[in-house]
Protein backbone atom coordinates (compact mmCIF):
# COMPACT_ATOMS: atom_id res chain seq x y z
CA UNK A 1 0.00 0.00 0.00
CA UNK A 2 1.13 3.29 -0.28
CA UNK A 3 2.73 4.83 2.60
CA UNK A 4 1.79 8.37 2.46
CA UNK A 5 2.31 10.98 -0.20
CA UNK A 6 5.28 13.77 -0.28
CA UNK A 7 5.24 17.27 -2.01
CA UNK A 8 8.56 18.16 -3.43
CA UNK A 9 9.29 21.80 -4.49
CA UNK A 10 12.74 21.63 -6.30
CA UNK A 11 13.77 25.22 -8.15
CA UNK A 12 15.30 24.64 -11.28
CA UNK A 13 18.24 26.44 -13.07
CA UNK A 14 16.48 26.54 -16.47
CA UNK A 15 16.01 30.30 -17.02
CA UNK A 16 19.39 31.55 -17.32
CA UNK A 17 21.25 35.06 -16.03
CA UNK A 18 19.08 38.40 -14.57
CA UNK A 19 16.83 39.71 -16.94
CA UNK A 20 18.90 43.25 -18.38
CA UNK A 21 16.89 46.31 -18.50
CA UNK A 22 15.67 47.40 -21.78
CA UNK A 23 17.29 49.60 -23.54
CA UNK A 24 16.69 53.99 -23.62
CA UNK A 25 14.56 55.00 -26.63
CA UNK A 26 14.52 58.19 -28.32
CA UNK A 27 11.01 58.27 -29.75
CA UNK A 28 7.43 58.90 -28.54
CA UNK A 29 6.32 55.95 -27.52
CA UNK A 30 7.09 51.95 -27.88
CA UNK A 31 6.33 49.19 -26.80
CA UNK A 32 7.44 44.92 -26.97
CA UNK A 33 5.09 42.44 -26.77
CA UNK A 34 5.51 38.40 -26.30
CA UNK A 35 3.40 37.24 -29.21
CA UNK A 36 2.24 33.78 -27.72
CA UNK A 37 1.10 35.19 -24.77
CA UNK A 38 0.33 38.77 -25.40
CA UNK A 39 2.40 40.00 -22.29
CA UNK A 40 3.90 43.53 -22.76
CA UNK A 41 8.17 43.06 -22.35
CA UNK A 42 8.79 46.57 -21.91
CA UNK A 43 6.75 49.77 -23.02
CA UNK A 44 6.77 53.63 -23.25
CA UNK A 45 3.31 55.54 -23.52
CA UNK A 46 1.89 52.39 -25.05
CA UNK A 47 -1.62 54.09 -25.27
CA UNK A 48 -0.93 57.57 -26.10
CA UNK A 49 -3.09 58.22 -29.53
CA UNK A 50 -0.49 58.97 -32.02
CA UNK A 51 -0.41 59.52 -36.46
CA UNK A 52 0.91 55.98 -37.42
CA UNK A 53 1.91 56.96 -40.87
CA UNK A 54 1.86 53.61 -43.48
CA UNK A 55 1.50 51.40 -40.71
CA UNK A 56 -2.10 52.33 -41.50
CA UNK A 57 -1.74 50.10 -44.45
CA UNK A 58 -1.70 47.16 -42.18
CA UNK A 59 -5.70 47.65 -41.61
CA UNK A 60 -6.29 48.89 -45.10
CA UNK A 61 -4.98 45.31 -45.90
CA UNK A 62 -7.10 43.37 -43.33
CA UNK A 63 -9.88 44.91 -44.62
CA UNK A 64 -9.78 44.90 -47.96
CA UNK A 65 -8.92 41.03 -47.91
CA UNK A 66 -12.17 40.52 -46.34
CA UNK A 67 -13.75 42.38 -49.54
CA UNK A 68 -11.20 41.17 -52.29
CA UNK A 69 -9.47 38.23 -54.11
CA UNK A 70 -5.78 38.76 -54.09
CA UNK A 71 -6.09 36.98 -57.73
CA UNK A 72 -9.18 39.84 -58.82
CA UNK A 73 -8.44 42.34 -61.35
CA UNK A 74 -9.81 45.53 -59.88
CA UNK A 75 -9.50 49.40 -62.18
CA UNK A 76 -7.77 52.17 -60.29
CA UNK A 77 -9.40 54.64 -59.70
CA UNK A 78 -8.39 58.69 -60.59
CA UNK A 79 -8.62 59.71 -56.97
CA UNK A 80 -6.28 56.73 -55.90
CA UNK A 81 -3.69 57.73 -58.80
CA UNK A 82 -3.82 61.01 -57.82
CA UNK A 83 -2.92 60.76 -54.08
CA UNK A 84 0.54 61.59 -54.09
CA UNK A 85 3.74 60.83 -52.43
CA UNK A 86 5.12 57.39 -52.30
CA UNK A 87 3.53 55.83 -55.44
CA UNK A 88 4.04 52.84 -57.96
CA UNK A 89 2.83 54.70 -59.87
CA UNK A 90 -0.56 54.07 -60.88
CA UNK A 91 -2.86 55.84 -63.44
CA UNK A 92 -6.42 56.09 -63.49
CA UNK A 93 -7.92 53.58 -65.84
CA UNK A 94 -5.32 50.99 -65.28
CA UNK A 95 -6.36 47.37 -64.42
CA UNK A 96 -4.12 45.95 -62.33
CA UNK A 97 -4.60 42.32 -59.86
CA UNK A 98 -5.42 43.03 -55.79
CA UNK A 99 -2.29 40.63 -55.72
CA UNK A 100 -0.03 43.53 -57.30
CA UNK A 101 -1.83 46.32 -54.88
CA UNK A 102 -1.16 44.39 -52.01
CA UNK A 103 2.55 44.03 -52.67
CA UNK A 104 2.86 48.32 -53.28
CA UNK A 105 0.91 48.72 -50.25
CA UNK A 106 2.86 46.51 -48.36
CA UNK A 107 6.46 46.40 -49.75
CA UNK A 108 7.11 50.13 -50.96
CA UNK A 109 4.34 51.73 -49.23
CA UNK A 110 2.75 52.93 -52.00
CA UNK A 111 -0.48 55.92 -50.83
CA UNK A 112 -1.73 54.80 -54.12
CA UNK A 113 -2.11 51.06 -54.22
CA UNK A 114 -3.47 51.29 -50.68
CA UNK A 115 -5.96 54.16 -52.04
CA UNK A 116 -7.24 51.53 -54.67
CA UNK A 117 -7.84 48.78 -52.45
CA UNK A 118 -9.90 50.91 -50.76
CA UNK A 119 -11.86 51.96 -53.82
CA UNK A 120 -11.99 48.26 -55.26
CA UNK A 121 -12.90 47.27 -52.18
CA UNK A 122 -15.91 49.26 -51.48
CA UNK A 123 -17.34 50.22 -54.82
CA UNK A 124 -15.79 53.62 -54.98
CA UNK A 125 -16.97 54.63 -51.89
CA UNK A 126 -14.03 55.44 -49.87
CA UNK A 127 -16.05 56.66 -46.39
CA UNK A 128 -17.90 53.33 -46.73
CA UNK A 129 -13.76 51.41 -46.74
CA UNK A 130 -12.80 54.19 -43.66
CA UNK A 131 -16.37 53.20 -41.77
CA UNK A 132 -14.85 49.20 -42.28
CA UNK A 133 -11.77 50.28 -41.06
CA UNK A 134 -12.75 51.82 -37.91
CA UNK A 135 -15.45 48.92 -36.96
CA UNK A 136 -12.68 46.41 -37.66
CA UNK A 137 -10.77 48.74 -35.11
CA UNK A 138 -13.49 48.47 -32.71
CA UNK A 139 -14.13 44.44 -33.07
CA UNK A 140 -10.46 43.94 -32.27
CA UNK A 141 -10.43 46.14 -29.34
CA UNK A 142 -8.19 48.80 -30.38
CA UNK A 143 -9.46 51.60 -28.40
CA UNK A 144 -6.84 54.40 -29.38
CA UNK A 145 -7.14 53.96 -32.63
CA UNK A 146 -9.58 55.96 -35.29
CA UNK A 147 -8.70 56.20 -39.17
CA UNK A 148 -9.33 58.68 -41.39
CA UNK A 149 -7.36 57.43 -44.64
CA UNK A 150 -6.75 54.10 -46.06
CA UNK A 151 -3.11 54.97 -46.43
CA UNK A 152 -2.02 57.01 -43.34
CA UNK A 153 -1.06 60.22 -44.44
CA UNK A 154 -1.24 63.01 -42.00
CA UNK A 155 -4.88 63.99 -41.16
CA UNK A 156 -6.92 65.05 -37.96
CA UNK A 157 -7.94 62.44 -35.98
CA UNK A 158 -6.06 59.56 -37.59
CA UNK A 159 -4.37 58.33 -34.73
CA UNK A 160 -3.52 54.96 -33.28
CA UNK A 161 -1.16 53.92 -29.97
CA UNK A 162 1.84 51.54 -29.73
CA UNK A 163 -0.24 49.06 -28.13
CA UNK A 164 -2.74 49.15 -31.24
CA UNK A 165 -0.25 48.88 -33.90
CA UNK A 166 0.97 45.37 -31.97
CA UNK A 167 -2.25 44.16 -32.38
CA UNK A 168 -3.12 45.23 -35.59
CA UNK A 169 0.27 43.85 -36.72
CA UNK A 170 0.15 40.18 -35.18
CA UNK A 171 -3.87 40.42 -36.70
CA UNK A 172 -2.31 41.13 -40.13
CA UNK A 173 0.45 38.40 -39.84
CA UNK A 174 -2.27 35.83 -39.22
CA UNK A 175 -2.95 36.07 -43.16
CA UNK A 176 0.09 33.76 -44.80
CA UNK A 177 -0.32 36.19 -47.58
CA UNK A 178 0.67 39.33 -45.24
CA UNK A 179 3.13 37.30 -43.97
CA UNK A 180 4.94 36.10 -47.57
CA UNK A 181 4.53 39.98 -48.37
CA UNK A 182 6.11 42.05 -45.79
CA UNK A 183 9.21 39.35 -45.39
CA UNK A 184 10.30 40.62 -48.84
CA UNK A 185 12.80 43.33 -49.73
CA UNK A 186 12.09 43.31 -53.44
CA UNK A 187 9.28 42.21 -55.99
CA UNK A 188 8.72 42.55 -59.43
CA UNK A 189 4.46 43.54 -60.52
CA UNK A 190 2.67 44.17 -63.05
CA UNK A 191 3.89 41.82 -65.35
CA UNK A 192 7.67 42.49 -64.58
CA UNK A 193 7.06 46.33 -65.44
CA UNK A 194 7.52 47.67 -62.07
CA UNK A 195 10.27 46.73 -59.43
CA UNK A 196 9.27 47.55 -55.76
CA UNK A 197 11.52 48.38 -52.72
CA UNK A 198 11.23 47.93 -49.04
CA UNK A 199 11.53 50.58 -46.74
CA UNK A 200 12.08 48.13 -44.31
CA UNK A 201 16.10 48.85 -43.60
CA UNK A 202 16.15 45.32 -40.79
CA UNK A 203 14.69 42.97 -42.81
CA UNK A 204 17.72 40.57 -43.65
CA UNK A 205 19.91 42.37 -41.01
CA UNK A 206 18.63 41.93 -37.71
CA UNK A 207 18.31 37.53 -37.53
CA UNK A 208 14.91 36.33 -38.09
CA UNK A 209 13.16 39.17 -38.77
CA UNK A 210 10.14 38.28 -40.62
CA UNK A 211 8.18 41.42 -41.51
CA UNK A 212 5.96 43.81 -40.73
CA UNK A 213 5.50 47.70 -41.85
CA UNK A 214 7.46 50.96 -41.22
CA UNK A 215 5.97 54.41 -41.63
CA UNK A 216 7.01 57.75 -42.15
CA UNK A 217 4.81 61.60 -42.43
CA UNK A 218 5.93 64.82 -40.98
CA UNK A 219 3.43 64.31 -38.41
CA UNK A 220 4.10 60.84 -37.13
CA UNK A 221 8.13 60.86 -37.67
CA UNK A 222 9.65 57.66 -38.29
CA UNK A 223 7.50 54.66 -37.35
CA UNK A 224 7.69 50.65 -37.78
CA UNK A 225 6.54 47.78 -36.47
CA UNK A 226 8.71 44.65 -36.66
CA UNK A 227 8.55 41.00 -35.74
CA UNK A 228 11.45 38.52 -34.94
CA UNK A 229 11.35 35.31 -35.07
CA UNK A 230 13.02 32.32 -32.48
CA UNK A 231 12.90 29.08 -31.88
CA UNK A 232 9.32 28.36 -30.19
CA UNK A 233 8.33 32.71 -30.22
CA UNK A 234 8.28 35.64 -31.77
CA UNK A 235 8.51 39.07 -30.35
CA UNK A 236 6.88 42.29 -31.81
CA UNK A 237 8.34 45.73 -31.07
CA UNK A 238 6.60 49.10 -32.01
CA UNK A 239 8.21 52.37 -32.21
CA UNK A 240 5.95 55.32 -33.20
CA UNK A 241 7.60 58.81 -33.47
CA UNK A 242 11.24 58.50 -33.36
CA UNK A 243 13.09 61.40 -34.79
CA UNK A 244 15.23 60.22 -37.88
CA UNK A 245 15.39 56.94 -40.01
CA UNK A 246 18.63 56.30 -38.38
CA UNK A 247 17.45 56.57 -35.10
CA UNK A 248 14.79 54.14 -35.92
CA UNK A 249 16.54 51.83 -37.33
CA UNK A 250 19.01 51.91 -34.24
CA UNK A 251 16.38 51.71 -31.43
CA UNK A 252 14.25 48.89 -33.02
CA UNK A 253 17.35 46.59 -33.65
CA UNK A 254 18.31 47.39 -29.54
CA UNK A 255 14.86 46.51 -28.77
CA UNK A 256 14.33 43.18 -30.81
CA UNK A 257 17.72 42.24 -29.76
CA UNK A 258 16.73 43.03 -25.68
CA UNK A 259 13.23 41.14 -26.63
CA UNK A 260 14.02 38.02 -27.99
CA UNK A 261 16.56 38.04 -25.00
CA UNK A 262 14.31 37.92 -22.34
CA UNK A 263 12.83 34.37 -23.61
CA UNK A 264 14.39 30.99 -24.39
CA UNK A 265 12.83 27.93 -25.29
CA UNK A 266 13.71 25.45 -22.84
CA UNK A 267 13.03 21.43 -21.99
CA UNK A 268 11.76 21.74 -18.62
CA UNK A 269 10.88 17.92 -17.96
CA UNK A 270 12.40 14.78 -20.11
CA UNK A 271 12.61 11.45 -19.67
CA UNK A 272 14.87 10.94 -16.46
CA UNK A 273 13.71 10.26 -13.21
CA UNK A 274 11.68 12.94 -11.43
CA UNK A 275 12.31 11.58 -7.96
CA UNK A 276 12.02 7.99 -6.44
CA UNK A 277 9.11 5.99 -4.56
CA UNK A 278 10.38 3.32 -2.11
CA UNK A 279 9.81 -0.60 -2.06
CA UNK A 280 9.03 -3.16 0.26
CA UNK A 281 11.16 -6.22 0.71
CA UNK A 282 14.64 -4.83 0.05
CA UNK A 283 14.11 -3.75 -3.46
CA UNK A 284 15.73 -0.60 -5.13
CA UNK A 285 13.71 2.43 -5.07
CA UNK A 286 11.47 3.03 -8.32
CA UNK A 287 12.60 6.00 -10.63
CA UNK A 288 9.57 7.99 -11.71
CA UNK A 289 9.49 9.90 -15.32
CA UNK A 290 7.57 12.50 -16.69
CA UNK A 291 4.77 10.53 -19.10
CA UNK A 292 5.91 13.32 -21.92
CA UNK A 293 8.81 16.03 -21.68
CA UNK A 294 7.57 19.17 -21.45
CA UNK A 295 8.91 22.34 -24.00
CA UNK A 296 8.31 25.67 -22.87
CA UNK A 297 9.11 29.14 -23.47
CA UNK A 298 10.28 30.73 -20.24
CA UNK A 299 11.44 34.21 -19.26
CA UNK A 300 14.93 34.85 -18.49
CA UNK A 301 15.69 35.93 -15.17
CA UNK A 302 13.05 34.11 -13.45
CA UNK A 303 13.31 31.22 -10.98
CA UNK A 304 11.23 27.62 -12.55
CA UNK A 305 10.42 25.49 -10.08
CA UNK A 306 8.92 21.85 -10.22
CA UNK A 307 6.14 20.54 -7.41
CA UNK A 308 6.17 16.98 -7.69
CA UNK A 309 3.37 15.15 -5.77
CA UNK A 310 3.97 11.51 -4.86
CA UNK A 311 3.59 8.36 -2.93
CA UNK A 312 6.85 7.91 -0.17
CA UNK A 313 6.50 4.56 -1.11
CA UNK A 314 4.19 2.02 -2.82
CA UNK A 315 3.63 -1.89 -2.55
CA UNK A 316 4.71 -4.64 -5.00
CA UNK A 317 3.89 -5.31 -7.57
CA UNK A 318 4.95 -2.08 -9.52
CA UNK A 319 4.57 -2.41 -13.27
CA UNK A 320 6.56 0.35 -15.52
CA UNK A 321 4.87 2.85 -17.22
CA UNK A 322 2.39 2.60 -13.85
CA UNK A 323 1.01 6.25 -12.54
CA UNK A 324 2.23 7.09 -9.56
CA UNK A 325 2.47 10.86 -9.27
CA UNK A 326 1.98 14.19 -10.78
CA UNK A 327 5.13 16.88 -11.45
CA UNK A 328 4.15 20.55 -12.31
CA UNK A 329 6.16 23.23 -13.16
CA UNK A 330 5.75 27.01 -12.58
CA UNK A 331 7.02 30.04 -12.95
CA UNK A 332 6.10 32.25 -10.14
CA UNK A 333 1.85 32.17 -9.95
CA UNK A 334 2.23 30.89 -13.79
CA UNK A 335 1.78 27.25 -14.40
CA UNK A 336 3.96 25.90 -17.26
CA UNK A 337 2.90 22.26 -17.21
CA UNK A 338 1.87 19.79 -15.40
CA UNK A 339 2.48 15.52 -16.26
CA UNK A 340 1.79 12.36 -14.80
CA UNK A 341 5.11 10.70 -13.18
CA UNK A 342 5.08 6.83 -14.30
CA UNK A 343 7.12 4.01 -13.14
CA UNK A 344 10.03 3.68 -14.94
CA UNK A 345 10.70 -0.05 -14.62
CA UNK A 346 8.82 -3.31 -13.38
CA UNK A 347 9.19 -4.58 -10.05
CA UNK A 348 7.44 -7.88 -8.93
CA UNK A 349 6.22 -9.11 -5.92
CA UNK A 350 8.21 -11.86 -3.83
CA UNK A 351 7.23 -15.42 -3.47
CA UNK A 352 6.78 -16.66 -0.22
CA UNK A 353 9.59 -17.97 -0.03
CA UNK A 354 11.46 -14.39 -0.65
CA UNK A 355 9.40 -12.58 1.53
CA UNK A 356 10.52 -15.22 4.42
CA UNK A 357 13.89 -14.67 3.94
CA UNK A 358 13.22 -10.98 3.78
CA UNK A 359 11.91 -11.07 7.33
CA UNK A 360 14.25 -13.47 8.42
CA UNK A 361 17.31 -11.51 7.64
CA UNK A 362 15.52 -8.04 8.94
CA UNK A 363 15.05 -9.82 12.36
CA UNK A 364 18.61 -11.46 12.47
CA UNK A 365 19.60 -7.83 11.64
CA UNK A 366 17.65 -6.10 14.10
CA UNK A 367 18.55 -8.68 17.26
CA UNK A 368 22.17 -8.53 16.14
CA UNK A 369 21.39 -4.11 16.55
CA UNK A 370 19.89 -4.82 19.73
CA UNK A 371 22.92 -6.50 21.18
Amino acid sequence: MRRGFVVLAVSLAFAGAARAAPPTVDARAYTVVDAATGQVLASSNPHEQLPIASITKLMTVVVALQHLQPSQIVTVTPQAAKVGQESIPLYGGERVSVQDLLEGALIQSANDAADALAYAAAGDDLPRFIGWMNAEAQTLGLHDSHFVRPDGLDAPGHVSSAHDVAVLAQVAMHSPLVRSIVRERSATIENGTVTLHTWNDLLGVFPGLIGVKTGHTDSAGWCEVAAARRPGYTIYAVILGSPSRAQRNSDLDRLLAWGVSQLTTRTLLGRTPITHVALPYGRASVGLVPAKPLVRVVHTGRPIVERVVAPSAVALPVRRGQRLGTVEVWSGSTLLGTRPLLADRSVARPGLGGRLRWYATRTVKDLWGFL
